[in-house]
């Protein structure tokens, strides 16, 4: 049995731009009614259910649609087209402090919120003690809510949230707001609601809590539904639509150019020219140069950065203990990374060219080469380590 079930859902908005010249123009277009109008759907042509009883990850980058969705499946907004139907009773948390009067007290919020989710002054009564356990406020319940941390905020509203017993929860990603602790504490209480068979929609950029508390996860992106499926794909194919999207980091180059890195060839182990490599499978790198005089002891080095420019792992021949008396003219120099441990991302290489001693830098590249790596294991992280198990 579905307990939510959208179909054809869009959300569209109008993004108004007034141009004025004028005074006079703009007390024209006042009574003429002119604003030009840009139409943006937020979500569009969005369809899937969700099972009673299951929990679905929504995963996203910011834009995409995500809160938009949890607030039409809530009923704070209206859709454009489509529809959305939910069965059962139903609590939300859409937003930091959504639902509180800032200027009402802890205890007169829990009531305000009980009431606007259905349940009668008694029931809220019953449940009021387990709520202010859960938020940690005993302290400051009665002193108004503007006075709360962002980590208060977040306690109350998820305690009310989750003590109201709903049928389907709407989390958004506002419990990141919260401290460690807090976060352990929803995500027992989350495994707590599942135990019971209820249904729940979360919101989250934590990759690793989707795919551990999902059964399900969903990608939108731009306002459309990408992927909807088991969990560690649907991750992958999110991060895998990010690194497409990110902008390449920056190369850099400086050195004296007595001798330069002409271009960088990377190739499987067969030799062929590859920009994706499999987790485990090798990488050989042809770097050629061109010495424009004698080098003697040059040093060639190389090291790996992350999408976001944090250095992985660099290294040189020097270290490497590899000895090369000189170099001189046109030639090449072969890296083989054998096995390859990097699991799943793009990553970046960049090269030295630099003299024994480290005073003088020949030529060097940063960030000068580019290239994916994809994994089919569930394993998580940049490198895998080699292991074995003994019980």
């Amino acid at each position: 049995m579905s307990a939510i079930t959208v179909e054809n859902l869009g959300k569209r908005f109008f993004l108004k731009h007034e141009v004025q010249r004028s005074l006079k123009s703009t007390i024209l277009n006042i009574f003429r009614g002119r604003t030009l109008k840009e139409e943006f759907w937020a979500l569009r042509g969005v369809n899937f259910t969700v099972e009673k009883g299951q929990t679905l990850g929504v995963i996203g980058a910011n834009g995409a649609g995500k809160s938009i969705l949890l607030s039409l499946l809530a009923g704070t907004m209206k859709a454009t087209e489509g529809s959305v139907r939910v069965e059962g009773k139903v609590s939300s948390l859409l937003e930091l402090g959504a639902g509180f009067h800032p200027d009402l007290t802890g205890r007169e919020n829990i009531y305000l919120n009980g009431a606007i989710l259905g349940l009668s002054k008694n029931e809220i009564a019953k449940r009021f003690d387990s709520i202010v356990a859960f938020a940690e406020l005993e302290e400051f319940i009665d002193t108004p809510v503007k006075h709360y941390s962002s980590g208060m905020y977040v306690r109350l509203g998820f305690a009310v949230a989750v003590e109201v017993d709903p049928d389907v929860l709407l989390i958004d990603e506002v419990l990141a707001v919260g401290d460690e602790t807090f976060r352990k504490k929803c995500l027992a209480k989350i495994d707590s609601l599942q135990k019971q068979g209820k249904t729940l929609l979360i919101v989250s950029h934590d990759l690793e809590t989707v795919k551990k508390i999902s059964e399900q996860a969903l990608l939108l992106d731009e306002g459309s539904l990408l992927e909807i499926g088991q969990p560690r794909n649907v991750v992958d194919k999110y991060i895998d639509l990010g690194i497409h999207k990110q902008e390449d980091l920056e190369v850099k180059e400086w050195g004296n150019r007595d001798a330069e890195i002409k271009d960088i060839v990377l190739m499987n182990r067969h030799g062929e020219e590859k920009q994706r490599f499999k987790n485990g499978e090798a990488i050989q790198i042809k770097i050629n140069y061109d010495a424009h005089e004698r080098i003697d002891n040059p040093i060639f080095g190389y090291s790996i950065a992350d999408n976001d420019g944090k250095l992985i792992f660099g290294t040189n021949t020097q270290i490497a203990g590899v000895d090369i008396d000189f170099i001189e003219g046109k030639g090449s120099i072969i890296l083989m990374l054998d096995p390859n441990i990097l699991i799943r991302g793009k990553f970046y290489f960049s090269f030295s060219l630099h003299s024994s001693d480290h005073i003088t830098n020949y030529h060097r590249k940063e960030n000068w080469v580019y290239f994916w790596m994809e994994a089919d294991n569930e394993e998580i992280g940049f490198v895998k380590f080699p292991a074995k198990w003994k019980f």
